[in-house]
């Protein structure tokens, strides 16, 4: 073992003993390797100055504690007995002591929804999971060594390739098990999050907070074994609530007292393939792939410059008057987009 491993080693310790050692935690770390307390106290020092632990008090009644930035990672085999709440208890709860309820509330949703769907769907044999906190977000990475999120959804669902599967991975309500899964947690968690990503195979789906649209980029990984990367961040001071996001998506039925989640927004830039033009109505088909799954679609055209007359025709006048019960709205639209959409209304 290098002298740079060890020190790993000591300060993880550290990290690790020091809420059950506060008065003592460099008699009590010295002892397990072996080494002076004077030894232990440069490692401390380090720590402190680092922010991954803070102390209270001089001398003798000097005390230490877990600072505010705090980390974890750990690798797991996939096994049938695996269980990401227990996951989260035992693991990963002490990094989220003393941060507001809404927080810790929405990074235990989106922690155990992705979590279960890599035990649940990856058909890997581990996960990576890694959780950083310093003074101002949280950073959750979550990753498989499975077929690949993207790639499963195509297969399993008779999609043309994996694009097509992206797209309908950002409406929602997508789900290779729909009778132990409801296509949920995906969707509610991208909205949770400050920024949220999954890279696959080559692909990379991103929904950020601060934008109104979703990416789909060529991503830069090329870890082979590298199933699928969700990646999750949130500021530690959001005021988001996770009813908040329920409800701009959902609508209550009294007739029923339950709430549905019957609301998508969808961006019509995921459905343009390298430098293709939005001209066809096979284009609009597959725009339109499960939308009768909701009551209210939003066609986001941000960054659209212009669509074709048998695009807009198939969504806003054929597919919209064989479905009257759905409200389909489009935003964001320039000039030359409104007026094909004008234009296919008025027929």
């Amino acid at each position: 073992m290098t002298n740079k491993e060890k020190g790993i080693r000591i300060r993880t310790q550290i990290i690790r003993d020091v809420i059950h050692h506060p008065n003592d935690i460099s008699k009590h770390i010295a002892n397990i390797f072996n080494i002076t307390p004077q030894a232990v106290y440069n490692h401390i020092k380090r720590l402190e100055k680092e922010g991954y632990i803070t102390s209270i008090g001089k001398g003798k009644g000097k005390r230490y504690t877990l600072g505010a930035v705090r980390e974890y990672r750990v690798i797991l085999p996939l096994t049938e007995d695996l269980s990401e709440d227990q996951i989260w208890r035992k693991s990963f709860a002490f990094i989220f002591e003393g941060i507001e309820e809404n927080i810790v509330d929405i990074c235990h949703y989106g922690f155990t929804e992705m979590v279960n769907n890599v035990i649940d769907h990856s058909d890997g044999k581990n996960v990576s999971l890694y959780i950083y906190r310093d003074k101002e977000k949280i950073r959750m990475f979550i990753i498989d060594d499975g077929e690949g999120i993207f790639k499963r959804i195509k297969r399993l669902c008779n999609l043309e390739d994996e694009r097509h599967a992206i797209m309908e991975l950002s409406k929602g309500k997508l789900t290779t098990d729909p009778e132990n899964h409801t296509g949920e947690g995906i969707f509610f968690t991208s909205r949770m999050f400050d920024e949220f990503e999954i890279e696959s195979k080559g692909l990379n789906y991103a929904h950020y907070d601060e934008n109104s649209f979703d990416f789909l980029l060529d991503s830069e990984l090329e870890v082979e074994e590298i199933g699928t990367m969700v990646v999750m961040v949130i500021d530690i001071n959001r005021e988001r609530l996770i009813k908040d996001v329920f409800d701009e998506y959902t609508e209550d039925l009294q007739e029923e007292g339950t709430s549905q989640f019957n609301k998508t927004v969808i961006p019509v830039k995921l459905a343009v393939y390298g430098n293709e033009k939005l001209v066809s109505r096979s284009q609009a088909k597959r725009l339109l792939t499960r939308v009768e799954k909701f009551k209210h679609v939003i066609f986001d055209f941000e960054d659209i410059s212009t669509v074709g007359q048998a695009f807009a025709d198939e969504i806003f006048r054929v597919y919209a008057n064989k479905n009257k019960d759905i409200v389909l709205m489009p935003l964001n639209m320039n000039e030359d987009v409104n007026r094909m959409v004008q234009r296919a209304l008025g027929n």
